[in-house]
């Protein structure tokens, strides 16, 4: 289940379903990561897995950002999010606050 709302590094990130993502005048996304504000956008008209992979993948992103790294290689985030998802998924990781 992707929260609403995710803690990353201190920092409260939201979380948003849309019904499209437009960067730089481009709509050929299926997630986003806005760092000023927070956020990190999914498509809405996305599978149940296409949307927690692309979360994962816009989440690696958030991580990269607020650990300092100001470029991110998308290859490199592309390939980690794809494995970590499927490692979270696989294993049913949760770790819930007592």
């Amino acid at each position: 289940m992707i929260p609403n709302k995710i803690n990353v590094a201190g920092i409260d990130y939201s979380v948003h379903f849309v019904d499209f993502i437009e960067i730089d005048g481009n709509r050929n996304y299926q997630g986003s990561c806005s760092y000023q504000e927070s956020e990190i956008s999914v498509l809405n008209n996305l599978s149940k897995n296409r949307k927690e992979q692309v979360f994962v993948h816009e989440l690696v992103h958030a991580i990269f950002n607020e650990a300092g790294f100001d470029a991110q290689d998308e290859d490199m985030v592309n390939r980690l999010g794809i494995v970590l998802y499927q490692v979270l998924k696989d294993n049913k990781l949760s770790f819930e606050k007592s």
